[in-house]
């Protein structure tokens, strides 16, 4: 059994910047700001220097930045705060002084990788038998850190996959406070270890759900017995901090999806937002949104984080917690099963799990589906994106790591009422990296982090190397057929009678 590889591809393109906030000093975590010291350089530089750079400026960093103007003076109020009040600053020192603190940043300036494959919002000026998809990717860039950029695609009616051009013009996010469920906050407070008398007071002060400025109010409302504690400030710190790990990206309306680029935002993101795997959800009403799990990455932890979404424009990003949320690689199911929210996981960093929630945010573990079994799995197995519905079962791509540290693709199919049951699984890799197939920024990599079906063929965007993508395909029919069957099979068709 193989895949069809087709001859779509998409390679990591280094001159896809964006313009970000750059505090000289930040970039070491020993090393303190020294925005004082550039402030009053740049504001000591003669006239001539400041209107030469101005022109620069203007002749290199707006070519590529079409709102350059409007980046650069958002930059230069960032560090207002510097400048001495007797200092007037003319327009073209606050031009400079934001040009001194920011960077261009290659989004996928070393890697291109691990895509994501949904329905697209839109579906129009299509011919008859042609879908539109929308794809996450994975952007890795300079000090190996990840962004969530996009793609599009269309599926022809013929059976073959065209990527549309991507904008040349990338856009980051608008950011904005998100909201907290009182429960779900009082469950990461209790997993990470943070209740104490101060927490549970503050706790006990908020509404059932809350914003930043309502837990602000909480904490000016303790009682002076607590607030006045020398203890206080780390369960104080700690609640303003685990509050801000909630919020929205929100992007202009008529942006293009390929433009589109999510950033680290909040301190357990700083090293990366890594492998996006989204998946379009249908709520019980028939509503559906789209939904995504991702890995924050600050550099020593990892953390699965959710996004929402109802049209891929605005995004809200949020935390996950309990017993199964833990480690990488979560994966959606795409509807209520059994009236619960579903997701696969890997809690013990080797094996497939599954996870129940009744909100959709604070997940139990609810024990191992899949453990590594053959030798191209023997390292461990995740899944490789949500799981499909089928008549025939839940149908979840794998992957297994194997001696050299090959990542192949396999294939596992679920039972439909109860996904803890395993009815066949491929015994063989569906894709191993071969040929030219083992090199790339990371060696013998083929991964992904979720397909599509379209008119009974399965499509399966894949990142070759963690420097590329390519594309594959099969029927859905063919492969189920082909994967051997358990013996849990037989235990089903028996139950159900």
């Amino acid at each position: 059994m193989r895949l069809q590889r087709h001859s779509a591809r998409l390679d990591h393109d280094p001159s896809r910047v964006i313009a970000r906030f750059f505090l000289p000093g930040d970039e070491l975590t020993a090393s303190p700001s020294r925005a004082s010291q550039v402030v009053a350089r740049v504001l000591g530089m003669p006239e001539h220097e400041i209107a030469d750079t101005v022109d620069g400026v203007n002749n290199e960093f707006s070519e590529r930045h079409p709102h350059a103007i409007e980046t650069l003076a958002a930059n230069a109020r960032a560090v207002g705060s510097r400048i001495l009040h007797e200092n007037v600053v003319s327009d073209a020192q606050a031009l400079v002084l934001g040009a001194a603190f920011t960077a261009e940043y290659a989004v996928e300036g070393a890697a291109l990788c691990n895509p994501s494959a949904v329905v697209h919002p839109s579906q129009d000026d299509l011919a008859p038998g042609e879908l539109r998809v929308a794809l996450s990717l994975r952007g890795i860039g300079e000090g190996h850190i990840s962004a969530i950029e996009f793609a599009e695609a269309v599926i022809g009616a013929d059976g073959t996959w065209t990527f549309g051009d991507r904008s040349a013009e990338t856009f980051a996010a608008t950011i904005s406070h998100g909201d907290w469920a009182r429960r779900h906050f009082s469950r990461v407070l209790e997993n990470e270890g943070h209740l104490s008398d101060p927490t549970s007071a503050v706790l006990g002060d908020l509404p059932d759900r809350f914003t930043v400025l309502e837990l602000e109010s909480a904490l000016w409302s303790l009682p002076e017995q607590l607030s006045l504690r020398a203890d206080r400030r780390v369960p104080t710190e700690t609640l303003r901090e685990i509050a801000a790990t909630a919020y929205h990206a929100d992007f202009p309306t008529d942006s293009p999806l390929s433009g589109r680029v999510l950033l680290p935002v909040t301190a357990e993101e700083n090293n990366g937002v890594e492998d996006a795997r989204f998946v379009l959800f249908t709520h019980p009403d028939g509503r559906t949104e789209y939904r995504a799990t991702y890995t924050a990455y600050n550099g020593r932890d990892i953390a699965p984080r959710l996004i929402t979404s109802d049209d891929l424009v605005g995004f809200a990003m949020h935390r996950l917690t309990g017993s199964g949320a833990v480690n990488k690689g979560m994966a959606l199911f795409p509807r209520l099963v059994g009236g619960k929210h579903l997701a696969l996981s890997r809690v013990d960093g080797e094996s497939i799990s599954l996870a129940s929630s009744d909100d959709g945010e604070i997940w139990d573990d609810r024990g191992v589906v899949h453990r590594p079994t053959e030798m191209w799995e023997v390292i461990q197995v995740g899944n490789c994106g949500a799981p499909i519905e089928t008549p025939d079962g839940w149908l979840v791509l794998t992957h297994g790591v194997g001696p050299l540290r090959t990542y192949c693709l396999g294939a596992l199919l679920l039972d439909l009422d109860d996904p803890s049951r395993v009815l066949a699984r491929t015994t063989t890799p569906l894709l191993r990296p071969e040929g030219e197939m083992r090199t790339g920024y990371v060696p013998r990599v083929v991964y992904s982090c979720g397909a599509i079906v379209h008119n009974g063929t399965l499509w399966i965007p894949v990142g070759v190397g963690d420097s590329r993508i390519r594309v594959y395909s099969i029927e859905i029919a063919a492969l189920i057929a082909a994967m051997t069957r358990t013996d849990a099979a037989a235990d089903v068709v028996a139950w159900r009678g």
